[in-house]
């Protein structure tokens, strides 16, 4: 009886082991934490804020030559680089997409718009992946990026104002293109006019837009993620999809029955889990 037991258990146990070494050889965190700006060229840095930083997740095999850039959730006060970052990024890698996390400037810059240090490390760090796009294994046509919240408002600054220089050049590397080639909002914040500086107020009455992006012929194509029981409004996300469309820019959209702020990659539920693979299915239907 007892070497059975022990035999059962060390079977159970070499099992989860050999599960545990599947699903991780699958990915490659660095972990280290890149500086997204040469010493002392940071533009505009201000003392209360953080050093901005990317780390790479390349799969360990099996690359699709596509990447996403992922900017977290945090009102530009912080950075929410768990389940809006990390989690987010596994996941990517597993379908054999290389993630990068950006954990741009916080908190706000002060005495200028809210979004302009964030919008300046997005723009570098979009430079930055598509310079080492061959040493990654990364098609330079295939760069996207995913944002929640306040990281989804950063999304569309970077996916429909990429015509815009956020800063002036600090090296050569700013001769490479920041436009992305794809973009994913998620419950992005801050979209409406009305919800401008208050993203959890607004009645869906004006759906103006902010006037921070620019739409153009450079807009990339978009697949949309927001809850219907949001408190920040999803009017904002219908308001960009209604953008696009005029535009003839495809377009995917979905909103989820009963999903608030902030899930992320949290279990959500079963209805709500499958965003990523909605996402994922996009990506493919668009050729990225």
């Amino acid at each position: 009886m007892f070497p059975k037991m022990r035999f059962s258990f060390l079977s159970s146990f070499l099992t989860a082991f050999f599960l545990f070494l599947a699903f991780h050889s699958t990915l490659l965190c660095a972990g280290e934490q890149i500086p997204i700006w040469p010493d002392g060229k940071i533009p505009n840095f201000q003392d209360h804020q953080t050093i901005p930083t990317y780390e790479l997740c390349v799969p360990a095999e099996k690359k699709s030559g596509a990447c996403v850039i992922i900017f977290p959730g945090g009102a530009y006060r912080k950075c929410c680089d768990q389940h809006e970052g990390v989690r987010v990024a596994q996941y990517f890698n597993q379908k054999g997409v290389t993630a990068v996390i950006v954990r741009y400037r916080v908190a706000r810059p002060q005495n200028t718009a809210k979004h302009l240090s964030a919008w300046q490390d997005a723009q570098r760090s979009v430079r930055l992946v598509r310079s080492r796009a061959a040493e990654l294994g990364i098609d330079p046509e295939k760069i996207g990026c995913l944002g929640f919240s306040a990281g989804g408002h950063l999304t569309l600054m970077t996916a429909a104002a990429s015509q815009t220089p956020a800063y002036e050049p600090v090296d050569e590397l700013d001769q490479v293109s920041c436009r992305v080639n794809f973009a994913i909002p998620v419950y992005p914040a801050y979209v409406l006019q009305e919800c401008s500086d208050r993203p959890y107020s607004g009645t869906g009455e004006n759906m103006k837009m902010v006037t921070d992006f620019t739409f153009d012929a450079q807009t990339p194509p978009m697949c949309l993620i927001h809850g219907d029981a949001d408190t920040v409004p999803s009017w904002g996300s219908l308001a960009v999809y209604r953008q696009l469309r005029t535009m003839n820019i495809p377009t995917e959209m979905h909103i989820y029955a009963k999903a608030g702020h902030g899930f992320g990659a949290r279990n959500g539920g079963e209805h709500l889990n499958g965003w990523l693979d909605r996402v994922h299915e996009w990506m493919i239907a668009m050729g990225f």
